[in-house]
């Protein structure tokens, strides 16, 4: 059995820098054409300059990449920006860790930060390449040490900034204060946050990333439609919070936003296969080394880009239950999921085949030393070539 669909599009996307990016950016243009990378490097991308100096066109020479990244520099200086976000181009970095001929195309972001001015979202259009702004509350995921503690106060110009040209502001939607606990921060942002903001800028394109939770998918059901919608992860599609603990302690099904109730992940699956528009794939992949994972105070994060669709596929086929009731499997509403929702561009014209051909996940990725989601384990669907 085999099923072929519009090539899919990956709408939330680390793919790291360093020696990371060259391990994973080729695992992620094997299963998708295009991507919306995240910006949260350990020097997040905060200013439109340095997006336009990410879009590097990989036919141009290496003297023209040089005098590119100088004129960048010079300019950022004469805005008053921090230089270090021009020294080498992220973009350039992804493009150069692809095969041959690979046609992914990693499209950027802008990392929000307090001190972000509107005229930043000006200029951001005007790259072409930015499509979108990152919203990181200060410390709810790894490398957002520089994000908002401000969002009603000194981001608000920014927002409404953002409103006419119809920017899309992706919400990390979880509120970090210390007493409020790990497995209601969703929740918690929804109420005091997300819905005040919604009802303040209420044609503010947004995009609640990676919800956990029922309380996110009644939110994002009950907006206007077309205005507030949400990306789906594997994990939060597969994994309850058992799954952190189910044999002892499991680090690499550590993640933020931390996995939630089993009622909460039956909740998510019913919205992705109903076929509803307001959801669409973003595996929130996120790569550590197994180091990083496997140790005292191991980082958040699940490497899912070799495994996603294929765990999609499963989600997808798999007849559900939900209080008692059985529903059947709903595979007919895979391809919009994956390849027709999401940012409005147009529709990509190469097709992937998925193939039910069981296959084992391998234990983990040398380049790097990074284990995916689901290592060891035997999956039915494969994507093929």
């Amino acid at each position: 059995m085999e099923i072929t669909i519009t090539q899919a599009d990956d709408w939330h996307l680390h793919l790291r820098d360093g020696i990371l990016v060259q391990a994973v950016a080729p695992h992620s243009a094997s299963h998708f054409l295009r991507a919306i990378v995240m910006p949260n490097l350990k020097h997040p991308v905060t200013a439109s300059l340095a997006a336009v100096a990410y879009n590097i066109k990989k036919q141009r020479s290496f003297s023209q990449l040089h005098q590119q990244k100088e004129c960048r520099k010079k300019e950022a200086k004469e805005d008053g920006l921090e230089p270090e976000f021009l020294v080498l181009t992220y973009k350039e970095s992804i493009l150069k860790a692809l095969p041959a001929g690979s046609t992914f195309d990693p499209l950027m972001t802008l990392y929000l930060i307090d001190t972000t001015k509107p005229e930043e979202i000006k200029r951001a259009r005007k790259s072409g390449v930015v499509y979108a702004v990152k919203l990181y509350p200060a410390g709810a995921t790894p490398n957002s040490q520089d994000g908002v503690t401000d969002l009603f106060g000194r981001c608000l110009p920014v927002l409404e900034e953002m409103v006419e040209p119809e920017m899309p502001l992706l919400v990390h939607k979880e509120v970090t204060n210390h007493d409020v606990d790990i497995f209601d921060r969703e929740k918690v942002f929804i109420d005091t946050i997300l819905r005040p903001l919604i009802e303040r800028l209420p044609r503010l394109k947004v995009v609640m990333e990676h919800i956990t939770t029922s309380e996110a998918v009644k939110f994002v059901e009950s907006c206007r439609e077309g205005y507030v919608a949400a990306t789906v992860t594997p994990q939060h599609l597969l994994l309850s919070r058992n799954s952190l603990f189910q044999g002892g302690l499991q680090p690499h099904n550590f993640c933020f936003p931390i996995l939630k109730r089993e009622t909460h992940r039956q909740a998510i699956v019913s919205a992705v296969t109903s076929g509803s528009r307001r959801f669409f794939l973003g595996t929130d992949s996120a790569p550590h080394e197994k180091r990083t994972k496997e140790c005292p105070c191991g980082c958040a994060g699940i490497y899912n880009s070799p495994v996603a669709l294929s765990l999609y596929a499963k989600v997808f086929e798999e007849l559900l239950f939900v209080s008692f009731l059985l529903y059947a499997g709903a595979l007919d509403k895979l391809e919009a999921f994956t390849s027709f929702n999401g940012y409005g561009l147009p529709r990509n014209e190469a097709k992937i085949t998925l193939r039910k051909n069981p296959w084992v996940v391998p234990q983990s990725f040398s380049l790097g030393d990074i284990i995916p989601m689901f290592a060891g384990q035997t999956l039915e669907w494969q994507p093929v070539a």
